[in-house]
């Protein structure tokens, strides 16, 4: 059902950022990204019942069309996307093109949206990171970049809601436990604070977005089910980018590796560039 994602170097990047860098190309997915591992991974696990009854999820549009390519295109159940006002207009594009249903939200209320679905229609929710089956497909990611470059001393992931570093810290320590995971974050998130303090929520208000070009990594904090992984696991010296970073990650990575990437897929390559 995915494909098996290639690894992309380069010479040049390597040299700026002092290490020999390995780009697992995700952006080459099935959907046109990672989350496409998880969301077929939880629909797979779906009994007929389930299926019958339909699926929904929020998102800010990459586990939409995830979702909507697994769940409606290949398993052939209803599925319906909560997605926030100001969502890429290709990005809904795609999740409808994929024969999912969008519902339109504030993006403060996308979560509640869906659980007010779950609640009328009886769906299955299948949330972007809070879910153990969605944590374990994007797991799998670490699986295959272990099997292409064993000997890696580190991997450095983009984190938003959590579900993709939780995954990938647990397959890649299973398999070498001496291996470290590090974060990359948009500024604000203060998911260092969060990891030394042992304490997923340090804000006791309301959950906000983060104010970022990276739109698939405006979430706040962590969720609930994978933060344990995340507190465990992660290092806590977390590696916090600017919006001038990312662009600037973005136009490296297509001027120099020829591939055109979002903001939040910039991410990983942006915190190679800070990192000490």
């Amino acid at each position: 059902f995915i494909h098996t994602t290639p690894i992309l170097t380069s010479t040049y990047l390597n040299t700026i950022c002092g290490v020999s860098l390995y780009l697992k190309a995700e952006n080459t997915q099935k959907t046109g990204s990672f989350k496409a591992r998880g969301a077929l991974n939880a629909v797979l696990q779906l009994t007929d019942e389930q299926k019958a009854k339909g699926i929904v999820t929020h998102s800010s549009g990459n586990h939409g069309q995830a979702l909507a390519w697994a769940g409606a295109t290949c398993a052939g159940c209803h599925t319906t996307v909560v997605v926030p006002d100001n969502t890429a207009a290709c990005k809904v594009d795609a999740i409808v093109g994929y024969g999912a249903e969008v519902q339109f939200c504030d993006a403060s209320k996308r979560e509640q949206t869906m659980l007010d679905l779950v609640a009328k229609h009886g769906y299955e929710a299948i949330p972007p990171y809070n879910h153990s089956h969605v944590i374990a497909g994007q797991g799998t990611i670490a699986v295959e970049l272990l099997a292409q470059v064993p000997n890696l001393d580190a991997i450095i992931v983009p984190v938003s809601g959590g579900g993709m570093i939780s995954g990938i810290a647990i397959a890649a320590k299973s398999i070498n436990p001496k291996i470290k995971i590090f974060a990359v974050e948009p500024q604000g998130k203060e998911l260092g604070a969060a990891i030394r303090a042992k304490q997923r929520c340090l804000d006791a208000g309301p959950a906000r977005a983060l104010d970022t070009i990276a739109d698939g990594c405006r979430t706040k904090a962590i969720g609930e089910v994978p933060w344990p992984a995340v507190c465990d696991l992660v290092e806590p010296n977390v590696l916090t980018v600017n919006d001038e970073l990312i662009t600037r990650a973005m136009r490296l990575l297509y001027e120099r590796v020829k591939t055109v990437v979002e903001p939040s897929g910039a991410l990983a390559l942006a915190g190679a560039l800070v990192m000490d």
